[in-house]
């Protein structure tokens, strides 16, 4: 039996809204695009680095 091939972990170029960090992860996580980005915006309103780790992301995540 063969195992699907692995996801990469790189930004989607082509879903992109402003530079692909949430719907590369979709894409890596098996998720929806859009619940990444909703669960992105409603933790925005928390306390915590998300607009940090977003922009981490965005250099450390290859273009996929």
């Amino acid at each position: 039996m063969t195992s699907p091939a692995p996801r990469s972990f790189a930004r989607d170029t082509q879903h992109k809204v402003i530079a692909g960090v949430c719907s590369g992860l979709a894409r890596r996580f098996g998720l929806s695009r859009t619940v990444v980005r909703a669960a992105f915006l409603i933790s925005c309103v928390l306390p915590g680095p998300q607009f940090i780790a977003y922009l981490l992301l965005w250099v450390v995540m290859p273009r996929g």
